[in-house]
């Protein structure tokens, strides 16, 4: 891995990268938290493996990762990014992903692509909350994991002790199981007292790597460094043995026998693989005119030799389209055609583009395929099981793309000009239709109302938002018919801004974003009766319709009961469902501030009718205004939506979330030990009181927290708010 003497010949910049079986195929994800380096790590490693002719730069000027006009404006990742390199005969897929929560669902997509993932850690900011979940959820499924340091060019940038904040981070109760490969090497200090590192001490080789002069280069250490190499490769050498469970070599090495540096680096392979052992290294980008970043060639030897190939990659659970359990060999490149979309987005030179990675079979241009996407709906996306083309198939360059003659299982490929695919949904043979189990996404729970800026923008607004949806599942689009508002619904306040700069962008549609309404209910607080009088005669035919009516309040759920008690046939029987038909309508619209009315039993008890002059359209008529005049003598609750909400928070945000919780009108339910250190709280909060609640309890919980909510039911809202809502209303109307 750093430490074996091989020789690298990189290829030509720009050359599309194409791989004939997964052994040859690694898929990387880099997670960590916005600033961490990510990006910036990527471009270093194509620039060391020859991708690019100067560090982050393609042939066209542009950078291999953050390329997206957004990304340039917002200066940070806000989208998954595929960035293809070889090295040593191995296609390595670089899967960047962006760092703020906001966009979450980008990271969740890069984990599903990929085999194993390097967690960036900045050595000035240190490892934060959310990067410790997303290791919990790789640990979880047994991904191999390792840690890259960054950013050791700062002031006060200490790799040792930053190797032990990620080992009492990451490593739970077995610290040992994070530990590093390399330590740092350090130059003279320069004026301001700060000594820069210049190279690397490979543990298990006892070698020097110096990249000062902007090349890798090898040498021995001096007899005065030794002592401080022997403690730490010890420490490295018991760690990996322990992990790769190698037995008989344990008992070897404690008995004195000195264990030869092939022997320690199949282990160490073994142990990384299983997802046991986390080694740590260092990186930082080259410097001006340099062919090689400090720590990418030990970067990439690791991922090439001891990251697993696509083999080693469990299957998701495949079914037929009406759900048998189908099993398939993992990346078997002659098997049935299985691949899914990871990513959809639109290039403005080819159209829509899909990310897909193969899980099996081998997928070519122009093949026929089955696209299949179920288990979305509440997302807005409609189940959905089509035939559809392959288009051309490509690898990304930057904003290029480059063509290729196919893709074998384990692989990840651009395919054009799947009309209907979107992302998450399976790609199969036309004549044997497969279904992947969708990958674990985060609900959006912040709502954002929209509505169109002009005519122009109305008549593309439905269009634009039904692609901007099929390119994200983690945005759900919502028509409330209770509101009449167009809602969409995100992570959080960057996701919105991307969307609807997308939406801008991309679609050409100017959209203003309006105050989200809540759907409030009006119901009676006790009896009431009204009468309803229209009579009219103004030459011709006349309206004539009286009827009398009694309201009372209902159990929350009930809806609108209807009842006739007319006796002696005052309202004739063909009119009688005319008055229950204007009850309904007028309690549709409201009877205090324009919210629907619920839970109440109307009663018909009298009326009167005319011979000629009597109709349905007047009865219906008589109906609603009899329910009006009930409503002007009784008192009006108006009902609010409450929420039945959930937060798993770490134990130290516990008061502040409950407390926070209770300023919201919340009533705690309970709370829950869940283990790792936190707190599942579990409350009702009217709805009116959470519309921005992602927001807030990011910042209250330093992104630590997640919440989920349902509806629970409505219930009448305190009196003085009522008041403020009514007269709100009675002003806009």
């Amino acid at each position: 891995m750093g430490d074996k003497a091989q020789t690298h010949h990189p290829g030509a910049a720009g050359r599309a990268l194409t791989a004939d079986r997964p052994t040859s195929v690694r898929n990387v994800v880099l997670v960590g938290h916005t600033g961490s380096g990510k990006t910036t790590l990527v471009e270093a490693l194509a620039l060391t493996a020859g991708a690019v002719n100067r560090a982050g730069r393609v042939e066209d000027g542009g950078t291999v990762s953050d390329y997206d006009d957004i990304e340039h404006r917002q200066q940070r990742s806000v989208q998954l990014s595929l960035v293809p390199v070889e090295w040593d005969g191995i296609k390595v897929n670089l899967l960047d992903t962006p760092g703020y929560a906001d966009f979450v669902g980008e990271l969740r997509a890069g984990l599903r692509a990929a085999d194993a993932a390097l967690f960036v850690v900045s050595a000035s900011d240190g490892v934060d909350g959310s990067t410790r979940m997303v290791w919990e959820e790789c640990a979880a499924v047994g991904m191999p994991r390792a840690i890259v340091i960054t950013h050791l060019e700062a002031a006060r940038a200490d790799f040792e002790e930053m190797t032990r904040i990620c080992a009492e981070a990451f490593g739970g109760d077995d610290p040992d199981a994070v530990l590093p490969l390399y330590l740092p090497l350090r130059g003279p200090e320069g004026p301001d007292g700060h000594a820069p590192v210049t190279g690397l001490v490979g543990l298990l080789s006892r070698k020097l790597f110096d990249y000062s002069t902007g090349e890798r280069k090898e040498s021995e250490p001096g007899a005065d460094e030794l002592p401080g190499i022997e403690e730490a490769r010890n420490r490295l050498i018991e760690g990996i043995i322990a992990e790769s469970e190698d037995e008989t070599l344990m008992d070897r090495y404690l008995g004195g026998e000195q264990v030869d540096v092939k022997t320690l680096v199949q282990d160490l392979e073994r142990a990384v693989a299983r997802g046991s052992f986390h080694p740590v290294l260092a990186a930082a980008p080259a410097a001006e005119g340099a062919r090689q970043g400090l720590g990418t060639v030990e970067l990439l030897e690791l991922v090439t030799g001891g990251f697993p190939t696509p083999f080693e990659h469990p299957m998701p659970q495949v079914t037929t389209i009406d759900g048998r359990p189908r099993e398939l060999n993992p990346c078997d490149t002659d098997g049935p055609l299985v691949a899914e979309v990871v990513k959809t987005s639109s290039d403005p030179y080819v159209g829509r583009l899909s990310l897909v990675r193969v899980f099996s079979g081998t997928l070519r241009p122009d093949q026929p395929v089955h696209v299949s996407g179920h288990g979305l709906a509440d997302r807005g996306h409609e189940d959905h099981d089509v035939d559809e083309k392959v288009g051309a198939l490509s690898m990304p360059f930057g904003k290029q793309q480059r063509p290729v003659t196919h893709a074998v299982a384990g692989d990840l490929v651009c395919v054009a000009k799947l009309g209907r695919a979107e992302t998450g949904d399976t790609l199969s043979a036309k004549d044997d239709p497969l279904l992947m189990e969708p990958w674990q996404m985060p609900d959006p729970l912040l709502p954002v109302a929209i509505r169109a800026h002009s005519k122009a923008d109305e008549d593309k607004l439905s269009q634009g938002l039904a692609r901007l949806v099929a390119e994200d599942p983690t945005m759900r689009l919502e028509q409330n018919q209770d509101t009449h508002q167009v809602v969409l619904w995100c992570l959080g306040e960057a996701h919105a801004d991307v969307a609807l700069e997308r939406l801008r962008g991309r679609y050409g549609v100017q959209v203003d974003v309006v105050p989200h309404k809540v759907s409030l209910r009006e119901t009676f607080a006790g009896k009431a009766t009204g009468r309803g009088r229209h009579v009219k005669q103004s030459g011709g035919h006349g309206q004539y319709a009286i009827c009398e009516i009694e309201v009372e309040p209902l159990p929350g759920g009930s809806g609108i009961e209807f009842v006739d008690k007319v006796v002696g046939g005052a309202v004739p029987r063909q009119f009688i469902p005319s008055v229950e038909k204007g009850v309904r309508a007028q309690a549709a619209k409201g009877v205090a501030a324009g919210y629907p009315l619920v839970d109440v039993r109307v009663t018909l008890l009298d009326g009167k009718a005319h011979s000629v002059d009597s109709s349905d359209a007047a009865f219906q008529t008589a109906g609603a205004l009899a329910l009006r005049e009930a409503a002007a003598d009784a008192r009006i609750h108006l009902l609010e939506p409450v929420a039945e909400v959930t937060v798993l928070v770490g134990d130290a945000y516990v008061g502040a979330v409950m407390s926070d919780l209770s300023s919201r009108r919340g009533r705690l339910l309970g709370t829950e030990q869940t283990g790792s250190g936190r707190t599942l709280i579990r409350a009702e909060v009217p709805e009116f009181e959470i519309g921005r609640y992602a927001v807030d309890l990011r910042s209250l919980s330093h992104g630590t927290a997640r919440f989920d909510r349902a509806y629970a039911r409505h219930e009448p809202m305190p009196a003085q708010i009522a008041e403020r809502i009514r007269e709100q209303a009675g002003d806009e109307g």
